[in-house]
């Protein structure tokens, strides 16, 4: 199965085998999302899919997953900053009520946005931009997967 690892996307992230992860952070991975209608969005998935909520992870590793989620925000702040003057900011989010694993989501926000959806949460959007292969992630994303990286890896070195 071609995109298996969407059954499995910790597992497979931890035996390197999916084409969404961005880098290994210390209490997860950092992924490029399967859609990309706000260009940048990016989730950081635990390293245990066993982990289901923050509360079940001790103390320094819940610790650990919060300062993986602040990392991978500022990356795609910094990315989305660089690569679209009309950047506005960055929603981070931890759900849980769809994926039964620990997962926190990183969502840019663009001025271009349309204004009825721009001040509203995104998953607000209509279900057609989530289902829209324009909008599928694929190699015309290889840019910006690079600059989300390279963001991690420098804030790695300064952190």
């Amino acid at each position: 199965m071609v995109d298996g690892w969407r059954v499995d996307r910790i597992g497979s992230a931890l035996r390197g085998e999916n084409p969404a992860v961005l880098r290994r952070l210390n209490a997860g991975f950092a992924v490029i999302g399967d859609v990309q209608f706000l260009p940048g969005y990016s989730v950081l998935l635990v390293d245990d899919p066993q982990v289901e909520r923050l509360s079940d992870l001790p103390r320094g590793k819940r610790l650990a997953f919060l300062s993986d989620m602040d990392q991978l925000g500022e990356a795609v702040e910094r990315a989305s900053r660089r690569m679209d003057a009309a950047f506005r900011r960055v929603n981070l989010e931890i759900l849980g009520n769809t994926d039964g694993f620990l997962h926190a989501h990183v969502w840019p926000r663009f001025e271009w946005e349309p204004p009825e959806l721009v001040g509203l949460p995104v998953w607000l959007y209509p279900r057609d931009r989530w289902a829209d292969e324009q909008f599928a992630l694929g190699p015309r994303h290889d840019v910006l997967r690079k600059a989300i990286g390279d963001e991690l890896d420098q804030l790695r070195l300064v952190n």
